[in-house]
Formats: structure tokens, C-alpha cells, sequence
């Protein structure tokens, strides 16, 4: 064990000291000349959630009409700004960093996972925004809170999946940016992220089990669920009775990676030609 555990550290030392020092100059450079610095990563999810609150909640009245709900609103929220600043960055990743590729020789791969770990630190920030939230909007946490890192690892494994396929295609046709933005719109507005799954339910029932279908909408109540509110947040597991149906947008997310994967290592090989 100690041999293999050897052989790891020595095969990936130098792409994890690559990774460290790509995520740490990322992280300093989004910020770099800004007053507020980095508290426009707690800031920026909280203007958002505001606008969406008042909007979607007072004045539209899309809420499931229990007291954790604007909890429930953040969460979805920085959740799904998770997912758009991974995939989106992400995409562009490769192009972006085009001149370092030409000149160092280090696996590729490691722009796109740097991309999405910017992401996931900005996630960390905010869940400890969201933590305080909870506390203060009087949650009662359950047991369930210590499966939350599970379902912020599947979030995590198919927004890199997603990255990885991206990425590889922005190489090859720069259209797929602005075509993977309306895609995210799309997604946005069929995940429930500003209405409660539950609004949905009760018009229009067979829609809402297609909609956890999804691994975002599946992630993003599990851990809701998990966080926040066990007795009001549906979960697919809640909703479907099937164990097989039910672990679909599980296995997606795996397969994403999968796929993700194997497209990025069969084309990386010319993107420096490419670019």
C-alpha cells in the first residue's frame, strides 16, 4: 500500500503543485484591482438573492410558504452560481490560457480542473454565508447535514464533466459559448432554483419527477434537504418510488465525467496546434 500510495505521489506531484499555484493565481487575478476584493464573493450572492426575493417571493408569491424557504432561495442561488462560474469558466479555460500551454508542458487537464476549483472555493465562501442564514432564520439541522459534502461532490463531478466537454468543443468551434449560454438559461429556469419544486408538483405533477431527473435539480434539493429543511424539501427519493428511476441522475453525473474524460484526452493532444 505504501508502495502504491509512493507511486501516486510521485506520478502527480508536479500536476498538484501546478494546480495549487494555477487556483491560487486565479483566485488573486478575479479580484485584482477591486475595492471590495474578495467580499464581492459573499456580496455578489447576496445582491442576487435580494433582487430574486423580492421579485419571486414578495411580489410573485412563488414560495412554498414555510419559514425556511428565503434559506432555501440562498442555497439554490449559490448553488447555481457554482455550477454557471465552473461550466463557464471552464469553458473558456483552455483558450484563455492558450500562451502557458504552448510554452510549459503540464497535462492539460489541470486548466480546466483549476477553472472549476476557483469555482468551488467561491461555494465554500458562500455555504458559510448560508450557514449563518440558517442559523439566524432559526433551522433545525438534522443528522442529514453530514451528507451534504456527497451531494457538493456530485454537483462537483458534473459540473466538471460538463467543463471537460466544453472546453474541448470552445476549442474547436467558439460558437459554443454563446450557445452554451442560452443552453444555461434553459437549465436555470428548469431547475428549481426560484419557485419551489413543490408549485410545480401540485400543476403539474409527472413534469416535476422529470425535472429531478436532472442532476442539478437533484443535487440542488438533495442539499437543501440535507441542510436546511428534511420536513418541506422534496427529494427524488421522496417523489419517486422506484429505487432504480431514482438513481438516473446519479449514475448521469458519472457518466458525464466519464464522457467529459475521454472526449478532453482524445483531442487535448492538438489544442496547442490549434490555438
Amino acid at each position: 500500500m505504501k508502495t502504491l500510495v509512493k507511486k501516486l505521489e510521485n506520478r502527480y506531484h508536479y500536476s498538484w503543485v501546478v494546480l495549487k499555484e494555477l487556483v491560487k493565481t486565479d483566485f488573486k487575478l478575479r479580484y485584482q484591482g477591486s475595492f471590495l476584493g474578495i467580499a464581492w464573493s459573499v456580496i455578489k450572492p447576496l445582491m442576487l438573492f435580494g433582487i430574486m426575493y423580492m421579485v419571486f417571493v414578495r411580489f410573485l408569491h412563488f414560495t412554498d410558504g414555510t419559514p425556511q424557504y428565503p434559506v432555501v432561495l440562498l442555497m439554490g442561488n449559490c448553488l447555481w452560481q457554482f455550477f454557471s462560474e465552473a461550466t463557464g469558466t471552464g469553458l473558456r479555460s483552455i483558450v484563455d490560457r492558450g500562451d502557458i500551454l504552448r510554452k510549459i508542458h503540464f497535462p492539460n487537464y489541470i486548466i480546466v480542473v483549476s477553472a472549476t476549483c476557483g469555482a468551488l472555493i467561491s461555494l465554500g465562501i458562500n455555504l458559510v454565508v448560508i450557514l449563518v442564514f440558517a442559523i439566524v432564520n432559526g433551522a433545525h439541522f438534522t443528522w442529514r447535514v453530514v451528507l451534504l459534502p456527497l451531494n457538493l461532490i456530485e454537483l462537483y463531478i458534473f459540473a466538471l464533466g460538463c467543463a471537460l466537454l466544453l472546453a474541448t468543443m470552445y476549442v474547436h468551434f467558439r460558437d459554443i459559448q454563446h450557445i452554451w449560454e442560452v443552453v444555461s438559461q434553459v437549465v436555470f429556469y428548469a431547475t428549481p432554483i426560484i419557485y419551489p419544486l413543490s408549485m410545480v408538483e401540485h400543476n403539474y405533477p409527472i413534469i416535476a419527477k422529470l425535472m429531478l431527473m436532472s442532476p442539478i435539480a437533484q443535487t440542488f434539493q438533495d442539499a437543501r434537504h440535507n441542510l436546511i429543511d428534511p420536513q418541506n424539501v422534496q427529494i427524488i427519493w421522496s417523489e419517486i418510488h422506484n429505487p432504480l428511476i431514482c438513481l438516473i441522475p446519479y449514475i448521469l453525473s458519472f457518466v458525464f465525467l466519464v464522457l467529459g474524460v475521454y472526449v478532453f484526452r482524445k483531442y487535448s493532444r492538438k489544442f496547442a496546434e490549434i490555438m
